[in-house]
């Protein structure tokens, strides 16, 4: 039996679809990533997880026990299963300590005491214990918020775009911590973000949400080499559409730049990139403006060059 689970939620409002027949199982002590534009659902799947809003039908159990909404249980949400935000709802005149503490002002003092202690280490924020939230970089800010979430040992963590609002370096700093401590806490986590980047720096197993409907689930490599649509290709990176060839695709990485047989283009626009030059390529023929890697970075705006692909790096994609 599965450690947590969805069966088939739904949820709509005012007759517009934002989840259709949802369904996941995770294991105790499982990670996974949900990724989707905004709308696609995301939010409204956390707080049904975390039984703060009413679905329309289908059911979430937690270890077998069903997981009641709003409609079923007087005081919404369970300690159980924690949610956090990209808002840090921390108080703001509390200092880190006291900001972590708080969820165990009705546990037993010397457990309470000991969790604080355990998770200021954990979380790297023991100088810092004595700060209020405003005195706090905002990656800090976000590492008490989810330590607090973590106090009572929660069995389940859901994440709702909780790096959204922090830099690109405090970012990977904060998502490259977090992984190895939820990974040692065996704390069963599900994140969702629009950042596919973000998703795969936390996790290789990935459900891919779109207009309420999962599109297509597997780890990185299966979702990159075969994806099922153009959406979920393109985020990994840009496609080609080949001239000529209905519903044909290749990627920027698998087009070879030659200085003579193939498609014939010229260079319209580069940019310079850390591993690689982009290229822009207008094709003479069709008039279509590709993107191309050039690794060698050997070609400049202006010069002529000529596309050529491997058959088996071609990409059938309906839509």
């Amino acid at each position: 039996m599965s450690f947590f689970e969805a069966k088939k939620i739904k949820k709509s409002y005012e007759n517009l679809p934002a989840l259709q027949e949802f369904s996941l199982c995770l294991n105790r002590g499982e990670f996974l990533s949900i990724v989707g534009e905004s709308g696609s659902g995301k939010s409204t799947l956390l707080r049904i997880l975390a039984g703060l809003e009413v679905q329309d039908s289908g059911n979430v159990f937690l270890n077998q026990e069903e997981i009641l909404n709003p409609k079923k249980k007087l005081v919404p949400g369970y300690d159980e299963v924690k949610l956090i935000h990209q808002d840090y709802h921390l108080l703001p005149n509390s200092t880190v300590a006291e900001n972590i503490r708080r969820p165990l002002l009705h546990y037993d003092k010397k457990y309470a005491k000991v969790r604080e202690e355990k998770l200021l280490q954990q979380f790297g924020l023991k100088d810092f214990r004595d700060r209020l939230p405003r005195q706090l970089s905002g990656g800090q800010q976000q590492k008490v918020a989810i330590a607090a979430a973590l106090a009572i040992e929660p069995e389940v963590l859901l994440l709702d775009e909780p790096f959204s609002s922090l830099d690109t370096i405090q970012k990977h700093r904060l998502i490259d911590e977090l992984g190895n401590l939820f990974q040692t806490s065996k704390t069963t986590v599900i994140f969702v973000t629009h950042d596919l980047d973000d998703a795969l720096r936390l996790t290789d197993n990935l459900i891919i949400l779109r207009n309420g409907a999962v599109v297509q689930k597997g780890n990185s490599f299966e979702l990159c080499t075969q994806p099922q649509s153009q959406y979920v290709a393109r985020l990994f990176s840009h496609i080609n559409a080949i001239p000529g060839e209905k519903n044909e695709f290749i990627r920027p990485n698998e087009v070879k730049l030659r200085s003579k047989a193939g498609l014939l283009g010229h260079v319209v626009d580069l940019r310079f990139l850390v591993h690689f030059n982009s290229l822009q390529i207008k094709l003479k023929e069709s008039g279509q403006v590709w993107e191309v890697d050039d690794p060698l970075r050997k070609y400049q705006v202006g010069d002529r060059v000529y596309l050529q692909w491997e058959k088996e790096k071609v990409m059938q994609l309906l839509s």
